[in-house]
């Protein structure tokens, strides 16, 4: 094979509101947190589940778009690729990133609840680059986005990551 694939697809809920901000060169960069859920009977037939929180990173502009139709709780589908870094906090100490750099985003969900729905028009419908797109069917089996641990706090984002 000639090529590599560094592809992830998830869908779920937003974790938190995005964060939008500027590099020092003027991108605008959003960050926010997805949960994605996955249910299965141990050997005694008992429900189990766990939930693992994503990192996502969004660029330009869909990083606007990210800030002002996304909400917490809102589901959404996230396509991009993994990338790892690091960097050293403002105290001096080393640490390591895992995130989703996010290439295309889609809404779910119906129009009344953020989502993307059937309305024609704008970046509400669809994709964050203004196609239509499709939506998607989750395994995430039925837990609610309330009854979902919080984001664990180191693996959250941390204001000392230089951009």
């Amino acid at each position: 094979m000639s090529g590599s694939l560094n592809k992830v697809m998830l869908i779920w809920n937003l974790g938190k509101d995005p964060e939008l901000k500027k590099t020092p060169a003027g991108q605008e960069v959003a960050r926010f947190s997805v949960a994605t859920t996955e249910t299965w009977k141990n050997p005694q037939g008992e429900k189990q589940s766990k939930t693992e929180w994503h990192n996502i990173v969004v660029w330009g502009k869909q990083a606007e778009i990210a800030e002002k139709f996304l909400r917490k709780g809102k589901q959404i589908l996230v396509e991009g690729r993994i990338q790892y870094r690091e960097y050293t906090d403002q105290a001096g100490v080393k640490k390591y990133m895992t995130e989703i750099r996010c290439d295309h985003f889609v809404m779910l969900g119906r129009m009344d609840e953020g989502g993307g729905g059937q309305r024609e028009g704008g970046y509400s419908r669809g994709t964050a680059s203004g196609a239509s797109s499709g939506g998607g069917t989750h395994t995430g089996g039925g837990q609610d986005f309330d009854d979902m641990p919080p984001p664990p706090a180191s693996g959250g984002y941390d204001d000392d990551i230089p951009f």
